[in-house]
């Protein structure tokens, strides 16, 4: 892929950090020395323990994180998008990835290396006034996850996770605009892929759902929603 300045200034991810602030002149010499490439869809491009390669900022596709658990089986800890950023866990304090990520479909992915990133954290005030931030709604998220499952069942902990998926990718056509499989919605709903299926199934049955093959469509946002009203899905 042919990596150009110009892609950053092109790029239609306002919600992206690196675009969020081109409008800095400090910045012009730091898009210079990014590094873009394509991952095909499965492929892995962080290992979890592996050396850190900096930040990595998602141009156009979709993604999962993903944390070794017991047993050695992973966990789906977050799903990404156009504009997001990955691999930021560690960063900064730890000199290796906490997290692997794998690419969910083909996906065009923006790098910027350890010593780039530490240069624009030491003299681009406001870029690292903002990840500060954002580390700090990361933070605040995951502790409402993680007291927020506790008290879930599995049924509520899958409808949550379609919640999320639908607020996160939209739906077109009556379809949420991402296809994971069972496992996955397993590994991230902290649950097995066979209470998955029972799960959908029951949905399904109850005419709050569709499905299209892997694709998962919410017939009835509202009567999901009240399922969880009570833990504070709001």
């Amino acid at each position: 892929m042919k990596d150009e300045q110009a892609i950053c200034y092109s790029c239609a991810n306002e919600n992206c950090f690196i675009k969020k602030h081109l409008h800095l002149e400090q910045m012009k010499q730091y898009v210079q020395k990014k590094h873009s490439f394509v991952c095909k869809k499965s492929q892995q491009f962080i290992i979890e323990g592996a050396p850190i390669q900096g930040l990595y900022f998602i141009c156009k596709g979709k993604v999962k994180t993903v944390k070794t658990g017991i047993n050695g089986r992973e966990q789906i800890v977050r799903l990404t998008k156009n504009g997001d950023t990955v691999g930021f866990r560690g960063f900064g304090t730890s000199k290796r990835y906490l997290i692997g990520a794998y690419a969910l479909e083909d996906t065009v992915l923006c790098n910027f290396s350890n010593e780039t990133m530490m240069e624009i954290l030491q003299n681009v005030p406001e870029f690292t006034y903002a990840l500060m931030l954002f580390y700090a709604d990361e933070l605040n998220k995951s502790e409402n996850n993680i007291r927020k499952i506790a008290h879930m069942n599995v049924r509520e902990r899958v409808i949550d996770l379609l919640l999320y998926i639908h607020r996160k990718f939209g739906q077109i056509n009556g379809l949420i605009e991402i296809e994971l499989s069972r496992k996955e919605i397993a590994d991230f709903a902290g649950t097995t892929e066979e209470q998955v299926i029972r799960v959908l199934s029951s949905l399904k049955k109850e005419a709050l759902i569709k499905t299209v093959g892997k694709r998962i469509g919410i017939l009835t946002i509202a009567k999901l929603q009240s399922e969880i009203m009570e833990h504070k899905y709001f």
